[in-house]
C-alpha cells in the first residue's frame, strides 16, 4: 500500500511529465483558440464599422453630386436666360 511518502521512481516521474505536458498543452490549446475567437471577433466588428463609414460616405458624396447637378441646371439656365435677347428671356 502506498501511502504518499515512498520515493518516485523514474516511471513515476515519467508519467508524472506526460500528465503535465498533456494538462499544459490542453490549457494553452484553449487559450490559444479563446485569444483567436476574440481577434476574429474584433477584426469582423472593426470592418463592420469600416464598412458603414464607407457606405455613409458614399451616400454622403452622392447627394453632394446629385446637389451640384441641381445648382448646375439652375445655372445653365440663368445663363441661357442672360444670353437670349428679347421675349425668350421671360420664359
Amino acid at each position: 500500500m502506498t501511502n504518499g511518502h515512498e520515493p518516485a521512481t523514474k516511471a513515476d516521474l515519467a508519467a508524472l511529465e506526460e500528465r503535465l505536458t498533456q494538462s499544459l498543452t490542453e490549457a494553452f490549446t484553449e487559450a490559444i483558440h479563446d485569444s483567436e475567437t476574440r481577434l476574429s471577433n474584433s477584426f469582423y466588428g472593426f470592418t463592420q464599422s469600416i464598412q458603414a463609414r464607407f457606405q455613409a460616405s458614399d451616400h454622403t458624396e452622392v447627394d453632394l453630386k446629385r446637389r451640384m447637378a441641381v445648382v448646375e441646371d439652375r445655372l445653365l439656365e440663368v445663363e441661357k436666360r442672360l444670353n437670349m435677347p428679347g421675349d425668350n428671356a421671360r420664359q
